[in-house]
């Protein structure tokens, strides 16, 4: 009778896992046993409290890692630098992500419906409204969410990519339909997002199969291998390994959002809770950059042991995948009128240039993505954090005291997300319009701000590689991302607010055009979390739209400090979180 070997198992190695998906797990049950009244300050605590604890242990494994990657679980995680790395930014990224899903402006409330499975303009909603309820399932979910991402980018086993690819999903798909205002838009985001995911899942596990039974393994590294020494179950057919590939790689592209499937990203960015698209805008796209790293690299010197030519098809692909990506992302994006669109677009182009690095197929391509993916994300971050802060409240003029502006039951709206909106706003909040300036000057790449370092390496890593044309591309598509960058900054900037008589903006506050039945009703009624219908606010010619940036009550406060912070100093100062990325080129232990 054979007796049952345990297997050893680095639980050191697993850590910043364990510390993630475990408090996850906790939450759950803290949802059950935590009295109401603390149940929110509980679970972000612990929440932020793991995300910190990941990170400490990325520290500490890293020395190690660098000088001896290691399998666990007999290969289901690979650690090496590059994905302890990747696990590192992945967690930095989601804690500063948090910081912003957990804050309550000075209106008091979040981003966030007391229901999200109610109907909205149901009676049942509007008693969730007035009853206080909070939804805290969020917190335990956007830890699974996390966990997912950092097992997807340190995996080398396929089945347990798709694992981590359906753990990260699903906590996403049902995060996006709880924005607090514009419901049904929050709804309709997360059906889009859940119908193309399972599209793209589907295709993920056919590839998988496909590679499995050209190679009859689904690890990574052992299909790398055995391509190279023979003796394959179908050798000769590389054509079912090179559709396989592909296959993963298209499931990996849904993710990072380039084109041709890239159709969820705006609807989704925008419908969603402004501050559940700024954490997946930045987390999510870091894990799927990082997975398809893996994917490609390791496949690819397989590859280049079957054909040569067969890795060019391979090449070209990406190539022209990039050069689409960038062009749908920069032109498109210079046509949009809203900033969470534009912001979506901008996503997209980010994408591309991404793909122009990874495409070179170079050595350096690990490090680079690396810094790519940090810079990225805390501009990003940071970016949508200052929209959450940028609202819209309606007042109504000559109906007050001295026929002076009166507020409609202090209710203020949702996030004012038109350009135009935005007129006038940096002589009002001169901080904020500098910190949302700095953003997105890094996101076009200019000097002295983390963006220009990070695609400057993306660039070289496409002209080692041979691909110089590809690079030139790139930094047109960059002049031309300027353009639509600098559009909403001379708006915010140069552009005086409208004046509308009768109605003077008080501190802050700046006047948009006048309020019809529609936008009353979507604004007053939705923005406390109730019946979106034109009926229940009687709207008339006196009443206005006031843009006003609305204070933080901490946290938005401190991710955004935090990440103009880095975006300065990974610009300026890049060389240490340069050399800690370079280390990252042993790829393959």
């Amino acid at each position: 009778m054979n007796e049952f070997v345990a297997p050893e198992i680095d639980w050191l190695a697993l850590a910043p896992l364990i510390v993630v998906l475990g408090a996850g797990v906790v939450g759950v049950l803290l949802e059950a046993f935590v009295p109401a009244r603390a149940r929110r300050v509980t679970q972000i605590v612990l929440t932020l409290a793991a995300l910190a604890g990941s990170v400490a242990f990325v520290a500490v494994l890293w020395p190690q890692i660098v000088a001896q990657p290691v399998q666990v679980v007999g290969g289901s995680v690979t650690l090496t630098p590059f994905a302890l790395g990747a696990q590192g930014i992945i967690a930095v990224l989601a804690f500063l992500g948090v910081l912003v899903v957990a804050d309550r402006t000075a209106t008091g409330q979040d981003a966030f419906a007391p229901t999200a499975a109610a109907v909205p303009g149901t009676s049942y909603e509007d008693l969730a409204r007035r009853s206080g309820l909070e939804q805290t399932e969020i917190y335990p979910l956007l830890l699974f969410a996390a966990g997912g991402m950092m097992l997807f980018a340190a995996t080398d086993d396929l089945i347990v990519m798709f694992i981590a690819l359906e753990v990260l999903s699903l906590p996403l798909y049902v995060l996006c339909a709880t924005a607090r205002r514009r419901r049904l838009l929050s709804q309709e985001a997360a059906a889009k997002y859940f119908l193309l995911g399972a599209f793209a899942s589907a295709l993920f596990i056919f590839g998988v199969a496909l590679i499995y039974g050209f190679a009859g393994t689904v690890r990574l590294l052992e299909i790398a291998q055995a391509v190279q020494q023979g003796g394959l179950p179908l050798e000769g057919m590389t054509g079912l390994l090179v559709a396989g590939v592909l296959l993963v790689t298209v499931g990996l592209l849904f993710k990072v959002g380039a084109v041709p499937f890239h159709a969820w990203t705006p609807d989704v960015y925008t419908g969603a809770p402004t501050p559940i698209t700024g954490f997946m805008a930045a987390c999510t796209k870091a894990a799927a950059v990082a997975a398809l790293v893996e994917v490609l690299y390791r496949i690819s010197i397989g590859v280049q042991a079957v054909s040569p030519e067969t890795m060019r098809q391979l090449q070209v692909v990406i190539v022209v995948v990039a050069v689409l990506t960038m062009a749908v992302g920069t032109v498109i994006g210079s046509v949009q009128t809203d900033v969470k669109r534009l912001l979506a677009y901008s996503s997209i182009a980010h994408a591309g240039f991404l793909l122009v690095g990874i495409a070179g197929f170079s050595s350096q391509v690990q490090s680079s993505t690396l810094f790519y993916l940090l810079a990225y994300g805390v501009a990003t971050i940071g970016a949508f954090a200052v929209v959450t802060l940028v609202r819209e409240r309606r007042v109504t003029a000559g109906a007050g005291e001295d026929n002076g502006p009166v507020e409609d039951d202090g209710v203020v709206l949702g996030e004012a997300t038109e350009i135009a909106q935005w007129a006038g706003l940096g002589r009002k909040a001169p901080w904020l319009t500098a910190a949302f300036a700095l953003f997105l000057l890094s996101m076009a790449g200019i000097p002295l701000t983390a963006g220009f370092i990070a695609k400057f390496g993306a660039f070289s890593g496409a002209t080692s590689g041979g691909l110089w044309w590809l690079a030139v591309l790139g930094v047109i598509a960059s002049v031309v991302a300027v353009a639509f960058y600098l559009r909403l900054l001379v708006v915010m900037v140069f552009q005086p607010a409208p004046i509308t008589p009768g109605v003077e903006p008080a501190e802050g506050e700046v006047l948009t055009s006048a309020a019809g039945e529609g936008s009353a009703g979507e604004g007053g009624e939705a923005a406390a979390g109730g019946v979106a219908t034109a009926t229940k606010v009687q709207a008339t010619a006196a009443q206005r739209v006031v843009v006003t940036v609305v204070r933080s009550r901490g946290p938005a406060a401190v991710a955004i400090a935090v990440c103009a912070v880095a975006t300065v100093i990974l610009g300026v100062f890049p060389s240490l979180v340069l050399n800690l990325a370079a280390e990252a080129s042993k790829f393959v232990p």
